[in-house]
């Protein structure tokens, strides 16, 4: 009995596996607004209303997704962050951009996924959230070595304001720094946010092709940015 269902599981999960893969595909090819779970039935070759059986609907499938993905992105900042340990607070931030944009560029559909137009009539659930933090993570500690940034005041000041209308941010960020850290929370957000802006923007161009035919790396413009907030919250 005990093999029979272990047997039943497996199959389950490789069913689920192959049909997320699938409709990976086809969102590399149609974009994510044009998911379907009939598409998706059609071209593994079973009726439609099979796929019910792994998947409550679409949503329930982009849900997975969105949420494999984020788990995957933050593996590979996680990777870089240690294997960069040790070195210097601004070199690993640098490594860390790296990874963010080498895992974007090789498979930009599911970066876009993340960060692209939101799908029509998809309302993403708290676990999604949740696991955007995780990509998150790595940063903070980095940023957190920084030294005072007068200029962040006014973000530092609005995250302080949001901080203390959902405390569960404040205990993520304490968290992902540890028991040992000095740094404030809201200090701590300004830098990660910061970054995230930094990484977004230049990844997400280059994700959508809009710096082809400028004559330039977008590593190179990656970068650029990295050093200049590097400078700006006083990363050695």
């Amino acid at each position: 009995m005990v093999e029979a269902a272990e047997r039943r599981k497996r199959y389950r999960e490789q069913v689920r596996d192959e049909i997320k893969q699938v409709a990976l595909g086809q969102i590399a090819r149609d974009g994510a607004a044009a998911l379907t779970l009939t598409g998706v039935a059609k071209e593994i070759g079973v009726s439609g209303p099979a796929l019910y059986k792994y998947f409550a609907g679409r949503d329930d499938l982009l849900t997975e997704l969105i949420v494999d993905s984020y788990a995957s992105l933050a593996d590979a900042l996680r990777d870089a962050a240690a294997a960069s340990e040790g070195s210097p607070a601004r070199e690993r931030l640098h490594t860390i951009a790296r990874a963010y944009r080498d895992w974007a560029v090789t498979q930009p559909h599911r970066y876009l996924l993340l960060t692209g137009t939101p799908v029509p009539r998809y309302d993403a659930p708290a676990e999604t959230v949740d696991s955007a933090r995780a990509v998150l993570a790595p940063l903070l500690e980095i940023l957190a070595a920084g030294r005072t940034w007068p200029r962040a005041e006014p973000l530092r000041v609005e995250l302080a304001d949001w901080i203390d209308e959902i405390p569960a941010v404040a205990d993520w960020v304490r968290a992902a720094l540890g028991p040992a850290a000095t740094t404030a929370p809201d200090v701590a957000l300004a830098g990660v946010v910061t970054a995230w802006v930094r990484l977004h923007g230049v990844v997400s161009i280059e994700a959508v092709g809009l710096f082809n035919g400028m004559g330039l790396r977008p590593a190179t413009v990656l970068a650029l940015e990295m050093d200049a907030l590097a400078d700006a919250v006083g990363l050695d």
